[in-house]
């Protein structure tokens, strides 16, 4: 975006800039696709499942951190590729902590499914 930028202008093109992104990770990063279509399949199973509205919103919330860190993990990666191949301790570093940020993404998803779905079964 332009420097000065503002009001519905900027918005338009932060959108637009946004949606590029989407578009971009859905066909570069299959983790990515994956990821989406867990999210779709389970969000929409939440409708099915004996749990409150505030339970349903956890349990779809968890879902989306994923799907987040998932966007700043492949974001760190191309940044990093961009960089240049030969490897780098700091490289390495910075690529492993993304894929650490959408582990812990993941183990936060499975702790809250199974303490909000295990006691009811």
């Amino acid at each position: 975006m332009k420097p000065g930028m503002t009001g519905l202008k900027r918005i338009i093109f932060a959108t637009k800039y946004s949606l590029q992104g989407l578009k971009a990770a859905w066909i570069h990063e299959a983790a990515f696709r994956q990821e989406l279509s867990l999210l779709v399949v389970l969000s929409t199973l939440t409708f099915w499942l004996p749990v409150n509205t505030l339970e349903q919103l956890a349990l779809i919330a968890c879902l989306f951190l994923v799907l987040i860190m998932e966007l700043v993990n492949s974001a760190i990666e191309a940044v990093v590729d961009r960089i240049g191949a030969e490897i780098h301790e700091l490289s390495g570093r910075a690529k492993d902590i993304g894929s650490a940020g959408v582990f812990v993404a993941l183990v936060l998803t499975v702790i809250t499914w199974a303490m909000i779905l295990l006691p009811k079964i």
